[in-house]
């Protein structure tokens, strides 16, 4: 089975060499390309899987190559994992965010709507060459921000395309964690949101909710990652254990003043570490695999790092640093390869799933996956205040897409100013003139 990785070059790709290198059923992925349109970080990472593979009978074989035509045809799964503008764009969208007082982070907000502006062409440009090139294959988005970009790329592959993140995975480990749940896998984690926008409601364990014991407890809330950024108060008064990137919605101006006091934002920090890896990594004498697993330590520790000052939250568990999305991706390929039917929380297309948004949506829910794809599963009503943040941010994506193919600078604007992050039309407008001047792939906005 081959797996061709878009993003080949980029620096979470190890992860996922690392989960099929331990995946030793039939149906296996044997072959794997990337892509990647820089012949450097290419290079770089391919030295990093072949020093992975070195211990390994079997273990798939690599390729590499920066045209995206030859790496698409005869693929059965592709794994997209772009990033457009690379970190030097996603520092630019902190700064010139944070400049005007708003956040800036990769998919949330200010950030997220420059991001996807940059990104939905080019993944829309994707997905018509992999209909054509590959029209059996299935599509695993995990580009940012994931549930707009999975629907972009659905206008043209359907339900072919389905959007994955690891956030709504350690969320659930957490909580079953912290419950003493032994197999967390059994547990059923009633999930509902958008990406980066979503609640888990309930966890169930041989049919009982046990999330009620975990919010009548302040002590056992508080002793997790979502109780100590959040406060145990918060969580009981929602009733809800919230995504931890709402902590931009519910805590922004405290997140806001962390990030213009940081030294370096988030981005920028990511593009000097980065830069410092790769560059080190060209030396043919020095231990691709070790560099990179030094890097991914630091990279790991430091997430969300102004987030957890903010909130007095300290250092991550140490359970927390494993990372996630790469064992998502393969259970996913299996259970659709190999019809091992399992549920997973995806980003798909909403179709009767939530009453409050259309058809088309893409969602963030536990679906039941087989042979067939994903199946989204049938949930509860989501709360008012739920609701009202769901739909506002689903209509700022609309007008996203809309303004990525229409190329209106106006629908562009409208965009940034119906944020409930963004308070002003003007500080809309700013900041439309700000990113345009920083990013030359967005000259198409007139």
């Amino acid at each position: 089975m081959r797996l061709t990785i878009l993003g080949g070059g980029g620096f979470r790709v190890p992860l996922v060499y690392g989960a099929l290198l331990a995946d030793r059923g039939e149906g296996r992925v044997t072959e794997v390309v990337l892509h990647d349109l820089d012949a450097g970080r290419l290079s770089a990472i391919t030295r990093v899987l072949a020093e992975q593979a070195a211990p390994v009978t079997d273990a798939p074989a690599v390729t590499a190559t920066t045209d995206l035509d030859e790496a698409l045809r005869g693929a059965d799964f592709v794994f997209s994992a772009i990033r457009v503008g690379g970190l030097e764009g996603r520092a630019n969208d902190e700064r010139v965010a944070l400049a005007e007082g708003v956040l800036g982070q990769e998919t949330v907000g200010a950030g997220g709507i420059a991001y996807g502006l940059r990104t939905v062409p080019v993944a829309v440009d994707i997905a018509r060459r992999a209909a054509r090139l590959a029209p059996d294959a299935w599509v695993i988005n995990f580009t940012n921000p994931a549930g707009l970009v999975t629907e972009a790329m659905s206008r043209h592959l359907g339900d072919r395309v389905i959007g994955i993140c690891d956030s709504p995975v350690g969320l659930g480990r957490r909580i079953a964690r912290v419950l003493g749940v032994q197999n967390p896998a059994e547990a059923w984690i009633d999930y509902v949101g958008l990406n980066h926008l979503g609640w888990v409601r309930g966890l169930r364990v041989a049919g009982r909710d046990e999330l009620p014991r975990l919010l009548a407890d302040p002590a056992l809330l508080s002793s997790f990652e979502e109780g100590k950024l959040f406060g145990a108060d918060w969580l009981r008064a929602l009733g809800a254990i919230p995504n931890e990137y709402l902590h931009y919605y519910y805590f922004n101006r405290e997140t806001v003043l962390a990030y213009q006091r940081a030294e370096r934002t988030r981005g920028a920090f990511l593009r000097d570490q980065q830069a410092q890896f790769y560059d080190g990594v060209a030396d043919p004498q020095a231990g691709a695999l070790a560099a990179w697993e030094r890097t991914r330590a630091e990279r790991e520790a430091t997430y969300m790092s102004e987030n957890r000052e903010t909130a007095g939250a300290g250092e991550r568990e140490a359970d927390d640093l494993s990372g996630g999305y790469e064992k998502v991706a393969l259970a996913l390929m299996r259970a659709i390869a190999r019809d091992e039917r399992t549920t997973l929380i995806l980003n798909v297309r909403n179709r009767h799933t939530l009453s409050v948004l259309d058809a088309d949506a893409v969602i963030e829910v536990p679906c039941l996956v087989d042979a067939n794809g994903a199946h989204p599963v049938a949930v509860d009503p989501l709360p008012g205040h739920a609701t009202g943040l769901v739909c506002s941010v689903k209509a700022v994506e609309r007008e996203v897409l809309a303004a990525a193919e229409s190329g209106s600078r106006a629908t562009a604007v409208k965009a940034f100013a119906l944020h409930p992050l963004v308070d002003s039309v003007n500080v809309a407008r700013r900041l439309v003139e700000g990113y345009t001047a920083v990013h030359p792939s967005l000259a198409y906005l007139v």
